[in-house]
């Protein structure tokens, strides 16, 4: 079903995925046995409660190339996970990040406090432990970047959605910047300017699956193997080739996450 999306000689990292969603129950391990044997080095699947967190962590002891990141979301704050809980998930030996984690007004914007509380929470123990970040950033662009220029940790703002300038100004604090499916869009209309500006050593590929599935599939369920068509119009962008791209992009995702 899926082999035609991923026959592929060069490395895949995908930083960033969600493949506790319950959609790729039926699927998840025909799926990963074919994406491992046709270039995908590597998957961050991350967690946005205790559970989802705990499921993440599940997989990645199943799969050799599946890491974990565990983390509250902005829209999950009021699930009753704690920090303390994020803590102790986070010291597992396959946990490589905190995330993910953020600020989101977008969908609820009467609670910012809170979400700047747990935020600020979750890196202060990202720091603790020596881990990077994976930063969920909608519409909140002022208010991120004031904590991440105060708190300075090591990380990526995954799906990046904001200007140039605030690209440049992540850049300077030595962030990594993430960039997924909407890249292929028509209607991305600041992000192509972005992607023109990512230095070599913080760009980093990414999925978001089962959401934003790149064009041409864009609608339907993504995955991993689908990161070949983000890497083809980040080349074209940057005048690469995707396998120049997705090489470069597999290096930083092993030094960010400190695997092999």
């Amino acid at each position: 079903m899926y082999s035609e999306d991923l026959k592929n000689s060069y490395p895949i990292f995908d930083t960033h995925c969600h493949y506790e969603d319950e959609r790729f129950d039926p699927i998840r391990d025909e799926l990963f046995r074919e994406m491992h044997q046709n270039g995908v080095c590597g998957i961050v699947t991350c967690g946005c409660d205790q559970n989802s967190s705990k499921a993440a962590i599940k997989m990645a002891e199943d799969y050799d190339f599946v890491y974990a990141a565990v983390g509250i979301h902005p829209g999950s704050i009021d699930s009753g996970t704690t920090p303390e809980q994020i803590r102790e998930l986070a010291q597992h030996p396959k946990c490589v990040a905190i995330g993910e984690i953020g600020l989101d007004y977008y969908w609820v914007s009467d609670n910012k406090e809170k979400q700047i509380e747990i935020f600020e929470k979750q890196i202060a123990i990202a720091k603790e432990l020596d881990l990077p970040i994976i930063i969920h950033d909608r519409d909140a662009h002022g208010d991120t970047l004031e904590i991440l220029k105060k708190h300075k940790p090591k990380g990526v703002v995954h799906c990046y959605s904001g200007s140039v300038e605030m690209a440049e100004e992540l850049i300077k604090l030595g962030l990594y910047i993430g960039v997924g499916g909407v890249i292929t869009f028509k209607n991305a209309k600041k992000l192509p300017d972005v992607v023109k500006m990512i230095p070599d050593e913080l760009l980093l590929v990414e999925t978001d699956c089962p959401y934003l599935a790149p064009e041409p599939y864009r609608g339907k369920l993504c995955h991993s193997g689908l990161i070949k068509y983000t890497a083809e119009k980040i080349a074209e962008i940057r005048g690469k080739t995707p396998e120049q791209i997705l090489t470069l992009t597999a290096k930083n995702a092993k030094i960010l996450y400190n695997v092999k």
